[in-house]
């Protein structure tokens, strides 16, 4: 399926989803789906990347068990279920054009929030915990992670608009939602037909890729700033995004 540079393209998103996983707070991880439906249908790059993304988490659900703050993680997950039932739903009815505008869109869009958290135009005021907010974040992080694997955004957004959320718990908050909606998905994936035994196979050729970029994330990360990194990440995601939307719009 995926031959010569095609799966050069594919093994280098696998790598940057470990790096970042690995040391710069996994907010990447999608950029590879990203990446890879520029060359492949959109359903394609997300079976692909599935179980690359879940063999880079797996590790991290024992090192932050029981570390979550659970209203958050309740609350996010009973959102995430209908938000995983309209991504699905939106398979049946759109083109693959059609997902590739939405992916381009969330690229596109994820690089907007990232730069408007820099600069600080915007700010969420922690406040306490609100489970009704909770489930409204969780369809969105069901939907936009069925269809792009990008649920981090609105993850992001409720997560850091709570008082007394810190970064241990927020991380493994973070793992535990993801872990669980990637489970679901994979049971999605394999009844809707996402899943074969050909997509599978290519998936474990690029788990190494993807383990080596977590590696060197974790190597990394003391070595390279989080702003360089995500500059020159942002930038590949920006164009990235914009191919999808003009290839899908045209």
């Amino acid at each position: 399926m995926l031959e010569g540079w095609v799966f050069v393209l594919a093994a280098a998103g696998a790598f940057l989803a470990g790096v970042s996983k690995g040391g710069f707070g996994g907010s990447l991880g999608f950029a590879s789906s990203a990446i890879l439906a520029v060359v492949v249908d959109p359903g394609i790059a997300l079976a692909l990347m599935l179980p690359v993304l879940m063999a880079i988490d797996l590790a991290a659900v024992r090192t932050y068990w029981g570390r979550w703050h659970a209203p958050s993680a309740r609350a996010i997950l009973t959102g995430a279920v209908p938000g995983l039932a309209l991504g699905t739903a939106l398979f049946f009815i759109v083109s693959a054009d059609s997902i590739r505008v939405i992916i381009g869109f969330i690229a596109v869009g994820f690089v907007a929030f990232r730069i408007a958290r820099t600069r600080g135009w915007i700010a969420p005021r922690p406040r306490p915990f609100d489970a009704t907010k909770g489930r409204i974040a969780g369809l969105a992080v069901g939907f936009t992670s069925f269809v792009a694997h990008a649920g981090g955004p609105p993850f992001a957004m409720f997560m850091l608009g709570q008082d007394g959320i810190g970064k241990t718990q927020y991380h493994a908050t973070s793992v535990m939602v993801f872990w669980v909606v990637n489970a679901l998905k994979a049971v999605i994936y394999t009844v809707i037909g996402l899943f074969t035994l050909s997509t599978l196979g290519m998936s474990m050729l690029m788990i190494p890729f993807a383990l080596a970029g977590t590696y060197v994330g974790v190597r990394a990360h003391g070595l390279i700033s989080e702003r360089a990194f995500f500059t020159v990440a942002q930038a590949a995601l920006l164009l990235t995004g914009g191919k999808l939307l003009w290839d899908g719009l045209t």
